[in-house]
């Protein structure tokens, strides 16, 4: 009876050592796959649907809190609303996209090239890796939501990365404060 307990104990104590491991294993894949460029990777650890349909609405509640309440109210800001809508999804579907995230990471060697941010200052050595990962603070919001809060700069709320578990694996689910809220 003993050994069975220990047994069930210890099996208990695994799925929780996994359980609350997993997030923080997310965040260094996350981590690599971004200093490496690696598109393949991050896409094993985003859920870029989701993510989509976030960006999506947090653009649209921008969208109409720019335009402010005289111009939503009427039908020409409708029409704007929805033009403005259309296009600003079709950017989010284009960019958030394994492929989209790949060419904003390209861009950023150019940036960081053009800056002369370079390994060692010498013209030929590769660029500074991008590490927005590196400062952020972590904790669970609930047994099953995982937050990365990643500091912007002053005045700017932190951008929030929302991880949740998908089967045996916890994956970027949501960008919160992505796009500002207000003026």
């Amino acid at each position: 009876m003993k050994k069975s307990a220990a047994i069930v104990l210890l099996l208990l104590l695994a799925a929780c050592a996994w359980w609350f491991s997993g997030p923080y294993l997310t965040v260094h894949g996350l981590s690599q796959a971004i200093e490496q460029r690696d598109t393949t990777r991050l896409d094993r650890h985003v859920d870029f649907p989701r993510v989509r349909a976030s960006l999506r609405a947090q653009l649209s509640d921008y969208l109409v809190r720019q335009a402010g309440p005289d111009v939503a109210g009427s039908p020409f800001g409708a029409l704007l609303h929805g033009v403005g809508d259309q296009l600003g999804g079709a950017a989010v579907d284009t960019l958030v996209t394994p492929m989209g995230i790949g060419a904003l990471l390209q861009g950023h060697v150019l940036y960081k090239r053009g800056r002369n941010e370079l390994q060692g200052g010498d013209s030929w050595a590769p660029v500074e890796t991008a590490q927005p990962l590196k400062e952020a603070r972590h904790r669970f919001e609930r047994l099953d939501r995982f937050v990365v809060d990643i500091e912007r700069g002053p005045g700017q709320p932190p951008l929030q990365v929302v991880l949740e578990p998908q089967g045996l694996r916890w994956r970027v689910v949501d960008l919160r404060n992505a796009i500002p809220a207000s003026r």
